[in-house]
């Protein structure tokens, strides 16, 4: 099997349902849209899988521009348009996690579909046309000085939007194999990828082969494997129902528990786009390993 990118995700808004791509536009700050909204509580406090698993019911996708909105129970689709009549509207300070940025608000129509479906108050942000927000300076500097013979030239500094801490995670179907191959063998069904929401899988690697991976090429584009990734409970919860359950995080976490936590993909920043650069399924990549 060759080298190559088996599947693309974005998740428009933090937590809720993803989109899967045959091919979409890439840029710096990820791939179209990702994470460019997040949903807040009464107190400003984003919301996530974590404590809300029913945000996994909220299933987001395009129209024209627009973002429109669909959830189970009956709930009609709701349309959050893309132009706001404003260049700048106003700020709102938004903290995920140890990072401040800003977003601003997408009105009491869409706050209210929101609250009526995950039951408690709560408001619709985007992220907001003076948000700086960049990925973790450390992660990126250390990789940068690993990497001086084949990332001369890489950009040092990456923003992005509401995404936990980088733009992209990158998974490995090789990996998920085998986790798959330890739960079918404890007499556990096989769970699939979107449990771990990634941005891009690649295919015909070992598993966790991505261990010893530096970064990855495909086209012009150049992404720095700068963080691997310590998993949440939300890879326990079933994308399709929003029922959660102790496995694969029990599985998981006996034979991928390291220092930083149970570990599964890469956190990942890019060089190379441009405008309108776009990615495909079925691109070939090329490898490097962290010698």
């Amino acid at each position: 099997m060759s080298l190559s990118i088996l599947s693309l995700h974005s998740y428009p808004v933090k937590s809720c349902a993803g989109i899967d791509h045959t091919e979409t536009t890439i840029s710096a700050r990820g791939l179209y849209r990702d994470r460019q909204w997040v949903i807040v509580d009464a107190q400003g406090v984003f919301m996530t899988q974590r404590q809300y698993a029913r945000m996994a019911l909220i299933r987001p996708r395009f129209l024209n521009a627009d973002l429109v909105l669909s959830a189970t129970g009956g709930m009609p689709d709701i349309s959050v348009p893309w132009s706001t009549g404003s260049q700048r509207p106003s700020q709102i300070q938004v903290r995920i996690w140890q990072q401040d940025t800003l977003g601003f608000d997408e009105g009491d129509a869409v706050a209210q579909w929101l609250s009526q479906f995950l039951g408690l108050s709560c408001r619709l942000l985007r992220v907001h046309p003076d948000a700086h927000r960049t990925a973790s300076p450390p992660h990126v500097d250390a990789w940068l000085e690993h990497n001086t013979d084949w990332a001369d030239g890489f950009p040092a500094s990456h923003e992005f939007g509401f995404a936990d801490g980088f733009p992209f995670l990158i998974a490995n179907q090789g990996s998920l194999d085998e986790l798959n191959r330890r739960l079918l063998a404890k007499g556990q069904p096989a769970v699939p990828m979107n449990r771990f929401r990634p941005n891009i899988v690649v295919q015909g690697l070992d598993a966790y082969e991505e261990d010893y991976l530096t970064g990855m090429q495909t086209g012009d584009l150049t992404f720095a494997f700068v963080k691997r990734c310590a998993r949440c409970p939300i890879p326990n919860i079933d994308q399709a129902t929003a029922v959660s359950a102790p496995e694969p995080g029990i599985t998981l976490a006996e034979h991928r528990q390291f220092a930083d936590g149970v570990l599964f993909g890469v956190n990942a920043v890019v060089s190379g786009t441009g405008h309108n650069t776009m990615i495909h399924v079925g691109d070939t990549v090329e490898l490097h390993y962290d010698l």
